[in-house]
Formats: structure tokens, C-alpha cells, sequence
């Protein structure tokens, strides 16, 4: 009797629990939701400068999030991708891994934003001159936010079966192009990277396309909400596959789209890289895991800046630039040093998936791909923050926008310092090398957390 009541009471904790927490007897299950994010008009737009303060008059398309969760083994990882401009803030970050950790058992999470510039500006406080009185739709947006976040990975892990990944990828498109260097050959990463996950019985969960090429096809004087091509990407794959689809934006810094003739509109465009993502999913073979695991490492950075952010004349030509409750906002959070986060993340010992929390120029992501050892390797860049412009060292060397302070204030080589952390991260969760206490005197200098 006492082993019975034992049991009952075990029975009862898990269910009063959700079961959310895996076991590894459970093996590799993936789940997948999508959550609309659009917000209501009159915040003001995401990505363009030259619009300073004016607000949003409608949508559009909706903004949506789409998440898909694995679990494997005793992990859980959640890889998320909005149609926002950029990964959520710091704080937004702490909020919503406190509640996945509590909730579901979520350890690791790389929320990205497709980088659109027809989303709504994120980074607004709850201040007076922070966004406060001004600005309260953004404000409330920017507080309810974090909670869709939350509710769409919930979903996905409430969503979970029995699960089967196939990997593929083509390096023959000529799809996006280098809008910064003048140097011959330029710097390009070509690569579309699929991964197909199917259920038990080879039906379609999700599909999470990679590519890296800026979403700025719409006009700049529309002021609606927009996904720009990867919406139309995202729902011409849904609705072939009836399946999920996760877009999850490259390293797509100085990486502008190379539409062919007759795609020359967002959504003309979209779902001709929809096409594409459609015939490397036919082509993808997908299997149970061996061995599915998940480990990863999160690193948090704080390089010297470019740009005296103490200086009353910065402040007046950012808020020049832009607006100034956004400006104060920037300025408060870059003062200290501008902060960075990357996320290194090892699934089932042959995917590495490395989010990075700026525009990281294209050559950061296929050096990294490069020098990885693993059969495949995803750069997802404006993920879980949002840090600018991360040129390499030679494209600081050729100036221009997207390399020159105002627009990369973080310091020169601090790309190369976080792509290299993030191969000495992959190597020893792979155990193929010690863990190290630092990773070397220039990055222990900038603040890297080991």
C-alpha cells in the first residue's frame, strides 16, 4: 500500500505540473504555435532614421511570432522568430526566461526578429521623456510584449510529439548582396539552410528557414505594419506544407535582396525564397535523433564604445537622427558600455545554431561556418537583443554605413571576438576541448562572461 500511495502521489505532482518537465526517456519531440503581435496604430516605426517620431496609421499584413520548441532529451530549447525589427530588449530577455525556466522547464531560447522595418519601436520606458506621456501605446506595447513571447513558446511546448529534424542546405543562390563593400569579390553569404521537423508518421511540423538579406522592400513612406518578403515567405510555406514556418534572419549587417526581375515586390519576393525553402524541404530526409541532447552556453559582453555617449552633442544628434525619448533610451542603456549577448547552442552533437544580438556583417557568420566542425551551422543574428551594427575589422578599414561609428559605436574587432567565443563554445560543449576561465586578455577586457 505504501509503494501505491508512493506512486499516486508522483502521478499527482506531474500532473499538477503540467508534465512539463522532460525526461529523457522521452526522447525528441518538437512542438510548434504562432501568435499575432501586431500592434494597434500609433507607435511610432522601427528602422528608418529619416521617419524620427511619426507614428503607424494601420497594418498592412499582421506581425506575427512562431515558435517552435524541442525537447530533447532532459532539455528544452525554444527558437522563436518575430516579424519585429529586432530581438527583444534586456529586461524583456530576463522576464521571459524566468517564466519559461518556472513554467516549462526552457532552458535555452533565441528569439530573433526578422529585422523589418515596418514594425513598431520596441524600446520605449516608462519614464517621463523615456516614452512616458508621450508615447503610452509604445509603452504598453513594449510591456505586454514579453507576455505574447511567453504565450507562443508555451503553445509550441504544449504542442510537442514524437519527432523527426532533416537538415539541408543550398549555397547556390544568388538571392541577396553585399550593399557596403566596394571590394571585388564581396563578401556574400549565399546559404539557405531548412530544418524539417515531421512527426512519427512523416507529416510536417515546422519548417525554420535561415537566410540573411535585409527585410527593406516595402516602401519607408508607408507608414503601416509590414513583415515585409519573410511574411509571404512564411505563409506560402504554411499554407503548401500546412505546417509551420519559423523565418529566422542570418548575418544580414551589410546583406541587402537581389530580386530577379519580375520579384521585385516584397511579397513577388518572399515567395520565390518560399519556393526555394519548398524544394529543400522535399528534398530533406528526416530521422529520430540518436542521441537527442541540447546544450548551450549564454554569453554576455560589454565592449568599449566608439562614441562618447557622455557627450551632450551626442545626444542631440541621435535625437536629430531619430526621436528623442528613443535617443534617451539608447544613450541610458549604451553609457556603461555597449552590451552584447550571444547564445551558442548544440543540438542532438551535430547542429550548432549561434544567435548574436546585432547586424553582424555576413563574413562573422561564414567564417564561423567555416571553422565549425559539425555538419551543420545557423547564424541567426538580432537575436535575444539588439546591439547594432557588428562590422568585420576590414569593413571598418573601407567606412560607410553600417561600419562607421555612429551606426557600429561598439569597438572594432568585438564581431571577431564573439564569433571565436562562439567556436571555443561549440568545441567544448562537443567536448573537444577544455572549458576555458577566459577567452583570452581582449575579451576578459571587454567583459566576457564566461
Amino acid at each position: 500500500m505504501v509503494a501505491i500511495r508512493r506512486g499516486l502521489i508522483i502521478v499527482a505532482v506531474l500532473l499538477a505540473g503540467r508534465c512539463s518537465f522532460v525526461s529523457a526517456e522521452e526522447g525528441f519531440r518538437v512542438g510548434y504555435a504562432e501568435q499575432d503581435v501586431t500592434p494597434p496604430p500609433g507607435l511610432p516605426m522601427w528602422g528608418y532614421g529619416a521617419r524620427h517620431a511619426l507614428t503607424a496609421q494601420g497594418a498592412m499584413q499582421p506581425l506575427m511570432a512562431r515558435a517552435v520548441v524541442i525537447q530533447a532529451g532532459e532539455d528544452k530549447l525554444a527558437i522563436v522568430g518575430t516579424d519585429l525589427g529586432r530581438g527583444p530588449t534586456s529586461p524583456m530577455m530576463e522576464q521571459i526566461r524566468e517564466t519559461l525556466a518556472e513554467q516549462a522547464g526552457i532552458k535555452h531560447v533565441l528569439i530573433s526578429g526578422s529585422h523589418s522595418h515596418h514594425g513598431p519601436v520596441i524600446e520605449l520606458t516608462d519614464r517621463v521623456g523615456f516614452g512616458k506621456g508621450t508615447f503610452d501605446k509604445a509603452v504598453t506595447y513594449a510591456h505586454d510584449l514579453p507576455n505574447l513571447l511567453i504565450k507562443v513558446i508555451l503553445a509550441a511546448d504544449e504542442a510537442a510529439v514524437p519527432a523527426k529534424l532533416g537538415i539541408s542546405d543550398r549555397t547556390d543562390l544568388t538571392l541577396n548582396r553585399n550593399r557596403h563593400s566596394k571590394r571585388e569579390p564581396k563578401a556574400r553569404d549565399p546559404m539557405l539552410a531548412v530544418m524539417r521537423f515531421d512527426d512519427e508518421q512523416g507529416h510536417p511540423i515546422a519548417v525554420i528557414a535561415n537566410f540573411a538579406a535585409h527585410p527593406t522592400m516595402e516602401d519607408g513612406k508607408d507608414l503601416r505594419y509590414s513583415p515585409d518578403y519573410p511574411g509571404y515567405l512564411c505563409a506560402k510555406v504554411k499554407d503548401h506544407l500546412d505546417a509551420g514556418c519559423v523565418f529566422m534572419q542570418g548575418a544580414a549587417g551589410d546583406m541587402s535582396v537581389s530580386p530577379p526581375e519580375g520579384h521585385r515586390s516584397p511579397q513577388q519576393f518572399g515567395e520565390l525564397l518560399a519556393d526555394h525553402v519548398l524544394e529543400l524541404t522535399a528534398g530533406t530526409e528526416t530521422t529520430v535523433p540518436e542521441k537527442p541532447s541540447i546544450a548551450g552556453k549564454v554569453d554576455s559582453f560589454v565592449f568599449r564604445s566608439r562614441i562618447n555617449f557622455d557627450d551632450p552633442l551626442v545626444m542631440l544628434a541621435f535625437s536629430a537622427a531619430f526621436f528623442p525619448e528613443l535617443a534617451m533610451n539608447a544613450i541610458e542603456e549604451f553609457k556603461q558600455g555597449l552590451r552584447a549577448e550571444l547564445n551558442t547552442v548544440v543540438l542532438n552533437g551535430n547542429v550548432a545554431l549561434v544567435g548574436a544580438s546585432g547586424e553582424f556583417f555576413c563574413n562573422h557568420a561564414n567564417r564561423l561556418k567555416e571553422r565549425s566542425y559539425v555538419d551543420h551551422t545557423l547564424f541567426f543574428g538580432y537575436c535575444n537583443g539588439h546591439s547594432m551594427y557588428f562590422p568585420t575589422i576590414e569593413a571598418v578599414s573601407e567606412g560607410g554605413y553600417g561600419a562607421d561609428a555612429p551606426v557600429s559605436p561598439v569597438e572594432i574587432g568585438a564581431g571577431e571576438q564573439m564569433i571565436n567565443t562562439a567556436l571555443m563554445n561549440l568545441y567544448t560543449l562537443l567536448g573537444k576541448m577544455e572549458p576555458s576561465a577566459t577567452f583570452g586578455p581582449k575579451a576578459a577586457e571587454a567583459g566576457a562572461t564566461p
